[in-house]
C-alpha cells in the first residue's frame, strides 16, 4: 500500500485512496499506525474509546434538568428529543434524531461533562450526532462509525495545516464548519460513497457555512454556540446527501477552506471570540452577561472551548 502522502490537501489524500482502492478511512488508518510506528490495532482503539465517550454523552446530555455552569442553558436537548419521540417532527426521527444529539453533546460540555472535541469543544456536538445517527437510523456497526472517524480526521488535519479550527481565528466557520465538512465526510463513507464523493461533500458543507462569526454571549460556548451545533450537523446531512446523489460542488474542497482562511484573516476581531460584537453585543446578549457575571464587568473573550489552543 503506498501511504507517501500528507494532509496538505484534500486532493493529495482523495488520490491517494482512489490509486490503493481503499476508502479514505482505511488508507488514514494505514498511515497513521506507520507514522505513530503502532499497530494498526492499537491506532483503531484509540479511535474506538473517543467513538465510546461520544456514545456516553447523548444519555446525559438529554438529561431534563441538566444545567450549564452558567445557568443559561440545559434542557433543550431534553425538549427537542422528546418531540421528536412523539412523532412531531416535521422531517421525522433521521433529522430531528441528529439535532436532539447535536444539542446533548454540546450541552453536556457547556455542564463540564466529558465529551471529546471534535475538533473543538464549541463544536464537539456535530460529528457524535452524525455518527451515532448514522448508527441508529442506518444500523452502522461500530467498526463502521470508529472508521468513518479517521475520515473526519483527515478532513480536519487538512484543515488545521491550511486554515484554522479556531473560532478566534477563523470565526465560527472555522469550529462548526470545520465540525460540519468532516461529519459530511464521515457520513458520506458510511452510507458508502466514493473517495471522490466524500471531498464534494467537504466541498459543499464548508462553502454553505462560511463567513460565519463567533460571538460567544457573555464569552461563553452556550450562546448560540449550542444551537449552531444543530444546525451543523443538520448541513453536514444536507451536503453528504447532495454529494451520494452525485452532485459536485463547482469549488473543490482545498480552495473552499482557503477561502475560509482568507475569510478568517479579514474577519473584524470583534467577531472573533471576544463577545464585542454581533449577538454578544446585543442588548439581551449584554443583559445576559451581567446576569452571569454582574453589570460593569468588561466583555471580552470566550471562556474556554481551547479551539484557539488546538
Amino acid at each position: 500500500m503506498n501511504t507517501d502522502f500528507n494532509y496538505s490537501s484534500v486532493a493529495s489524500i482523495i488520490q491517494a485512496a482512489e490509486k490503493n482502492s481503499l476508502p479514505v478511512s482505511a488508507l488514514v488508518l494505514s498511515q497513521q499506525a506507520q507514522q505513530m510506528e503502532l499497530e494498526e490495532k492499537t491506532v483503531y482503539e484509540k479511535m474506538a474509546s473517543n467513538f465510546q465517550v461520544m456514545k456516553e454523552c447523548i444519555e446525559p446530555g438529554c438529561d431534563e434538568h441538566l444545567k450549564s455552569t452558567s445557568g443559561l442553558t440545559g434542557g433543550d436537548a431534553y425538549k427537542l428529543r422528546r418531540y421528536s419521540e412523539e412523532g412531531k417532527s416535521l422531517t421525522g426521527s433521521f433529522l430531528s434524531g441528529a439535532l436532539y444529539r447535536a444539542l446533548a453533546v454540546s450541552e453536556l460540555n457547556a455542564s463540564m461533562g466529558r465529551i471529546v472535541a471534535a475538533p473543538t469543544a464549541g463544536s464537539c456536538g456535530i460529528l457524535p450526532a452524525a455518527l451515532i445517527t448514522m448508527q441508529v437510523e442506518k444500523g452502522c456497526s461500530d467498526h463502521d462509525c470508529v472508521m468513518a472517524l479517521f475520515t473526519a480526521s483527515a478532513i480536519g488535519m487538512v484543515i488545521a495545516n491550511n486554515a484554522s479550527l479556531a473560532g478566534a481565528q477563523g470565526g465560527c466557520q472555522a469550529e462548526c464548519g470545520s465540525a460540519a465538512a468532516m461529519a459530511a465526510a464521515a457520513i458520506t463513507e458510511l452510507a458508502g460513497g466514493t473517495p471522490h464523493m466524500v471531498s464534494q461533500a467537504v466541498a459543499i458543507a464548508l462553502k454553505n457555512i462560511l463567513g460565519l462569526v463567533c460571538d460567544p454571549v457573555a464569552g461563553l460556548v452556550e450562546i448560540p454556540c449550542i444551537k449552531r451545533n444543530a444546525s451543523g450537523v443538520a448541513g453536514a446531512f444536507v451536503a453528504a446527501e447532495m454529494a451520494l446523489a452525485g452532485i459536485d460542488s463547482a469549488i473543490p474542497a482545498d480552495e473552499v477552506i482557503w477561502s475560509m482562511k482568507r475569510i478568517g484573516d479579514i474577519m473584524s476581531p470583534t467577531l472573533k471570540e471576544t463577545a464585542e460584537g454581533g449577538l454578544a453585543a446585543t442588548p439581551p446578549g449584554r443583559k445576559l452577561h451581567d446576569q452571569v457575571f454582574g453589570p460593569g464587568e468588561v466583555l471580552g473573550g470566550c471562556s474556554g472551548c481551547a479551539g484557539c489552543h488546538s
